[in-house]
């Protein structure tokens, strides 16, 4: 992959041109400057993360390895931009960075909903994965032979966790209704400009009415790519900002899109601008979700997760073989159910050895996210208090 050291990605800034950043700032009342090359690094970050993470192969895409990585990414990119900021605090506590960085932080508590929602979908398939085991242990290869009875085993265990699976598109999720939901949203705004209410806790489920889409899509409202002369008046500090919550936008939706959740609704408009280097990477991933999402079998899924597509197909199979089958076996027959045990058994694997450590990931993004937000609201709000 080629260097991307001497690309510079940092166009928005630089189509002002060095000399008119610096001829606006040589009158300015604040002293303070932002160091370009913070700002050229931290978009260089950006850019050659997701252009790793667009490599991927289409087969491996929206795997949990693939999620894994993509959580990864953004709890580096979190960390890189929240150094930023504190760097520069005296400019981000002041007009008009302030603004910025607060609609930032407004846009982060609403996606610690999005984290609990996800950890409730997580929870999902570990109670699919019990009925699955079930499966394999009823049509294990170990087994003499497989007579009326192990398929009428399996087929049971199938239908429960089909009717799990129909029960919750329908009605919601069990474990989205035994606890309370997080209570409203701060969404008072007084003349200080105060950090939006982060009360916040990834021990509770999201509240029975809550959407996935209609989060997204408040998440998504004005996210839009700062214009000339907001770059020039932060001192530059709208652009990390923008690219930061571009890279929230896209990492909950991804989660939205992959890991099973009430209201699942992707058609959400990501809009960037081609002159940040990151967008291309973000915009392809994002038409290349949405191209599968559009498949005919994958329409209805409880999740585009490529292990979860696995684990539905070959339910589908194994179903329809256990009402089409005549025992013993034919040979033919033999043959799918041994291929199909194989393949749910790779499923099973991959659920057994990375959920627990996706779960960590999600509640690691959440405290990343409060740590965030509690360091900001220190440094943006001293000023409006004092």
């Amino acid at each position: 992959m080629p260097s991307t050291d001497n690309q510079l990605p940092f166009s928005p800034l630089r189509s002002f041109g060095r000399s008119l950043f610096r001829r606006e700032h040589a009158h300015a009342i604040e002293p303070a400057k932002v160091q370009e090359s913070d700002l050229e690094r931290f978009q260089i970050l950006v850019t050659n993360k997701f252009r790793i993470l667009a490599t991927i192969d289409l087969d491996d895409l929206l795997s949990v390895a693939w999620m894994q990585n993509l959580l990864d990414v953004f709890v580096e990119c979190l960390e890189e931009f929240r150094l930023l900021l504190l760097k520069n605090k005296t400019l981000v506590s002041k007009p008009p960075v302030d603004r910025f960085v607060i609609e930032f932080y407004e846009r982060t508590v609403k996606a610690l909903d999005i984290c609990n929602a996800t950890r409730d979908g997580i929870e999902r398939i570990r109670t699919w994965k019990k009925h699955l085991e079930i499966v394999l242990s009823a049509l294990s290869s170990h087994q003499r032979a497989i007579g009326e009875a192990q398929f009428r085993r399996a087929r049971k265990a199938l239908m429960d966790m089909e009717l799990a699976m129909l029960d919750e598109k329908e009605t919601g999720s069990a474990f989205s209704r035994r606890n309370k939901s997080f209570g409203r949203h701060n969404s008072s705004k007084d003349n200080h400009r105060r950090l939006p209410g982060h009360a916040r806790s990834l021990s509770w489920s999201v509240s029975h009415s809550w959407s996935a889409a209609k989060q997204l899509q408040s998440i998504a409202s004005n996210l839009v790519a700062p214009r000339g002369s907001d770059i020039i008046a932060t001192n530059g500090l709208a652009v990390p900002i923008f690219t930061m919550s571009s890279v929230l936008m896209f990492v909950l939706w991804a989660l939205v899109a992959a890991i099973p959740c009430q209201d699942r609704g992707l058609n959400i408009h990501i809009s960037v601008p081609r002159q940040y280097a990151w967008a291309t990477s973000i915009l392809s991933l994002h038409e290349r979700i949405l191209e599968e999402s559009r498949k005919r079998d994958r329409r209805n899924s409880n999740g585009l997760l490529k292990e979860i597509y696995l684990m539905e197909r070959c339910s589908r199979q194994l179903t329809d073989l256990a009402d089409l089958a005549h025992f013993p076996l034919s040979e033919e027959q033999r043959v799918e159910v041994v291929q199909a045990v194989v393949d749910l058994t790779l499923v099973c694997d991959v659920f057994k050895s990375r959920l627990d450590p996706l779960e960590r990931q999600v509640r690691e993004v959440f405290r990343k996210i409060m740590y965030c937000q509690t360091e900001g609201q220190g440094f943006v709000g001293s000023t409006s208090n004092g």
